[in-house]
């Protein structure tokens, strides 16, 4: 049987992340986003809900999500969902449903950053990129394209 597990989720982080580090070394920050969406109902009268969810983000994206992000600061998840099972202290099963981040996109300016965004990937060693601007332009200019003939339509 086929599967596909892949989430997009785009929100604002609704308190700082917390950095942790494994037994082993392993840096991992636990993040919180909400998602709001907003609609008028049958009589015309705004509604509005929103949706909790849990992030786990790991390694050097961990640390620069820690760095950068903070409540409020909007950002765009690319990841995967994750069922954790443990047992509490009165020995009852628990479960709880999460985002397993593999690429978190700063959408909005935060502390420590000149503006613009940036994404981290899942590498080792992710860099920031920079947001696309809006107001660019899809395509080149006409002066860019050269002659006319160079032209492949």
């Amino acid at each position: 049987m086929a599967s596909f597990n892949k989430v997009i989720l785009m929100g604002g982080i609704t308190r700082d992340p917390e950095l942790k580090q494994s037994a082993s070394g392993v840096k991992v920050a636990d993040l919180s986003l909400a998602i709001s969406e907003q609609w008028k109902d049958k009589s015309g009268e705004s509604q509005e809900t929103t949706c909790y969810v849990d992030i786990v983000v790991w390694n050097r994206q961990a640390e620069l999500c820690c760095q950068y992000l903070t409540k409020g600061r909007q950002v765009l998840i690319e990841g995967r969902l994750q069922l954790d099972k443990w047992e509490n202290s009165q020995g009852e099963k628990r479960s709880k449903l999460r985002v397993q981040a593999s690429r978190v996109q700063f959408l909005s300016s935060g502390k420590n950053s000149a503006g613009g965004g940036g994404a981290l990937g899942s590498s080792s060693a992710p860099a920031a990129q920079p947001a696309q601007n809006s107001s660019a332009p899809a395509s080149p200019d006409v002066d860019d394209l050269g002659d006319e003939d160079d032209l492949p339509f």
